[in-house]
């Protein structure tokens, strides 16, 4: 970019937060209301006795959200967890969020897209486009979204068809030859039915330089495609929607840095410009394996609404999603195998089919009781294919590298050099059938109580085999890390069958609910306090290094028990909008990682760990002073800690990290920020600025791989024509260039360093007709 270029856009993104703050004009101004469907039917988010964050479409946007790994951005109670695939990544909400490999276990905060709730949090990672608005639940969703709820919920609603023809496309462009386009239409194409259609396409070079050869490659990058198409239809008291999408994502993502010196060979063999102890202000790699991700997804969704007389409404909600997911993964983060350092690298395949259907039938909402009723199933079958492959040597006919200090393998002799590798294959079958219900009695017109109960069946089975690891060049039985010497089956003398198979089945029912006591003292506040126990169901540590007969027994059920009180207010004639949060939950059974080593490779084991507990508040704050200047402010306090870890079953001995905070759950984030847009003369001002701080956390259980507390300020301002058909805006991503990490691992080790590490800038132009 020329020096020009970039210092008018540095100048014109800085100026944004101050003028925002700085030019007013007197006139009526109210906080915008927001229409939901948290509790499945529509209400204004200030009439809804749930801890929610509700963001429209345009305002993520604005913030730059393009996908649900900025997430925490605009909502500072949720932090978002990256893994080396969208498969093992993972939201994760008031401090609880479910972080394992395996495919046969659910997540603890869920995720619907459309009215259908996704298998794995990993389906939902793609871009957003076209999104009506984004809904974030807090604490337990139990009784209307019970499927796998038991810590949060994320609501994922599209934009409809359209009365008038409509035309819109977007293009962004951010430094490192980031791109992202858009293009949407959409209109009526007979009396009643409309449509929309969405195609987007995106491409990223990359944040991280790889070395590997001299190369100098860019990785972390994307690129991603898609296309989605939306039909509704509606005659009166009937409502249907039918919406069939397709995506694709091949991301070299996510390659983790050295952060600190593995030794005077090692580091002496990356050879990273500045070396390897730079902490995470690391940007280069020497791979000889791109990390990848391969991501493929098609879905189909119906629903219906239909009136059933003057006072019900029948819904239905039907969903078919399919799900590839590719992973290629360096594992030594090294370019070559040395004497007494290994090779490791994996290629493991997923695939995900799910079927689901939702009937509910709800009563007029007006009358003073009302209630919700409905039936729930749904199916998913997944696959994964697995393989691990290790260079290993203890000693080499190469000599000493003079540079390095290594000595290498000689991977043509395969005498002294070993190349153990192993893969798995597992089937998982996942069941789920519910019945549920929620009724609210108007006791008066202040005073309601609520209460709702769901009962579900979980069914759960999978096959999983695995043959000791062999030489790859012999066929003879070898190990190396990460790949063991036992079958999938166990040996006999562990308790295991001796055979490559491991298979096992499970099945559980629960009955999960609240209850609400809500009061409105007037039009504009509303109190609230609430008790909830949530859900999610059993597992099945199912990965690559399952053995029987450990990892077949089923991991039990993690039950929630949640208790919240909170206010919602609007005051001076609603330009002002505050709403406040009080929780304590506790989790029986909670369902973890635990990291253990494997012939010298760290891999993982999902636990029925024992009890947490994440205790806190929330405030959410929007101040409308004056037209066209909206000003806001969040934060969220969560304590959330291992309350008592069972026992270690080997020698019963209480687990040490009991007291101590759980991983990716910062303690304190707050976000504030504001928007301003204005009339200059034939020209509309956007301003839009926005800072967020997250306080130390840790990486892993037992408050391994601390991550320092940072902030991220962003900015933008944009130029439009009167009537908002074309706009113009220029952003600043980390003005102040605060460098931080996603992911500690191995002390430093391992880092993983995000795309806004880095100061970055960019530029967006949007048309419309």
């Amino acid at each position: 970019m020329p020096t020009t270029t970039r210092f008018a856009l540095k100048t014109l993104a800085l100026s944004a937060s101050a003028i925002a703050l700085i030019h007013t004009a007197p006139a009526l101004a109210q906080v915008d209301e927001i229409i939901v469907t948290a509790q499945k039917v529509e209400e204004n988010v200030q009439d809804v006795p749930i801890a929610i964050t509700a963001v429209p479409g345009d305002r993520l946007e604005q913030a730059v959200v393009f996908n649900l790994e900025t997430i925490s951005t605009i909502v500072p109670s949720v932090t978002f967890r990256k893994g080396t695939t969208s498969a093992n990544s993972a939201i994760v909400m008031r401090g609880v969020g479910t972080i394992t490999f395996s495919i046969a276990a659910e997540p603890s905060v869920s995720t619907v897209v459309d009215g259908v709730v996704l298998s794995r949090s990993g389906q939902a990672f793609m871009d957003l486009v076209d999104i009506e608005r984004l809904e974030v639940l807090r604490g337990p969703q139990g009784t209307l979204f019970g499927r796998n709820a038991s810590a949060g919920l994320v609501n994922i609603v599209s934009k409809g068809g359209s009365d008038t023809f409509e035309a819109q496309a977007n293009a962004d462009w951010f430094e490192d030859d980031e791109w992202r386009l858009r293009a949407s239409l959409a209109g009526p194409l007979a009396e009643n039915l409309t449509a929309r259609v969405t195609a987007f396409y995106g491409s990223f070079d990359g944040n991280i330089t790889n070395i590997n050869g001299g190369r100098n490659r860019k990785v972390n990058g994307y690129e991603r495609y898609g296309a989605r198409g939306l039909i509704d239809y509606e005659d009166g008291g009937t409502k249907l929607r039918f919406i069939a999408d397709y995506m694709k994502a091949d991301d070299d993502c996510c390659a983790d840095v050295t952060g600190v010196s593995r030794g005077a060979v090692l580091d002496a063999e990356l050879g990273l410009p500045g070396g390897s102890a730079q902490g995470e202000n690391q940007r280069f790699v020497n791979h000889n394996l791109v990390t990848e991700t391969r991501d493929r997804q098609w879905s189909l969704t119906g629903s219906g609404d239909f009136a059933l007389g003057d006072t019900h409404t029948l819904s239905i909600v039907l969903g078919y999603r399919n799900w590839f997911n590719r992973e290629i993964r360096e594992g030594d983060f090294l370019p070559r195998a040395l004497v007494g350092t290994a090779q490791l690298h994996d290629d493991g395949v997923v695939r995900t089919e799910q079927y689901s259907i939702e009937a509910r039938i709800a009563s007029d909402q007006t009358k003073d009781f009302f209630y919700q009723a409905g039936v729930f199933a749904w199916q998913s079958d997944n696959s994964q294919v697995f393989t691990r492959r290790d260079i290993t040597c203890a000693s080499s006919t190469l000599p000493v590298d003079p540079v390095t200090g290594g000595r290498p393998c000689n991977i043509n002799d395969t005498v002294n050099t070993i190349f153990p590798t192993a893969t798995s294959f597992s089937d998982v079958t996942s069941k789920n059938f519910a019945i549920f219900g929620q009724a609210t009695y108007r006791i008066t017109e202040q005073l309601s109580l609520t209460g709702g109960l769901r009962y579900t069946w979980d069914d759960l089975e999978f096959t999983h085999t695995r043959a000791p690891g062999v030489n790859a060049v012999t066929g003879l039985p070898a190990t190396g890390p990460g790949i063991s010497g036992n079958p999938a089956g166990g040996t006999l003398a562990s308790g295991g069958n001796g055979t490559n198979t491991s298979a096992g089945s499970t099945d559980n029912g629960n009955l999960s609910g609240r209850a609400v006591l809500q009061f409105s003292p007037s039009e504009d506040v509303m109190l609230y306090g609430s008790y909830t126990r949530g859900y999610k169901g059993p597992a099945f540590n199912v990965f690559f290094n399952h053995t029987a007969p450990a990892n077949a027994v089923p991991i039990d059920e993690e039950l929630s028990d949640s208790f919240e009180i909170g206010i919602k207010s609007q005051f001076l004639d609603r330009r002002v909008q505050l709403n406040l949060a009080a929780f304590s939950v506790e989790y029986d059974g909670f369902q973890a990682n635990n990291f253990v080593l494997l012939n010298g490779a760290v891999v993982s084991n999902l636990t029925n760990a024992g009890t947490v507990k994440s205790e806190g508040f929330e405030a959410d704050l929007v101040v409308a002073p004056t037209d066209g200047l909206t000003l806001r402010a969040s934060a969220a306090y969560a304590d959330a800690r291992v309350k008592e870890f069972n026992p270690n079953p080997l020698t019963n001995a209480p687990d040490a990290r009991n007291g101590t905070q759980l991983p990716l759950a910062p303690k304190f984030v707050y976000t504030i920020g504001g928007d301003y847009e204005t009339d200059l003369g034939g020209v509309r001002l956007y301003l839009n600025t926005d800072f967020r701080h997250t306080s130390r956390q840790f990486s892993d259980l037992g408050e391994q791989g601390p991550i320092d507390p940072y902030g991220i300020w962003n900015a933008s301002i944009g130029f439009s024509d009167p009537d908002d058909n074309y706009r113009l805006t220029f952003h600043a991503r980390n003005i102040t260039d605060n460098s931080y990490v996603l992911l500690n691992v191995s002390n430093g080790q391992r880092l993983q360093i995000p795309r806004d590490a880095d100061r970055y800038f960019g530029v967006s132009l949007r048309a419309r007709m």
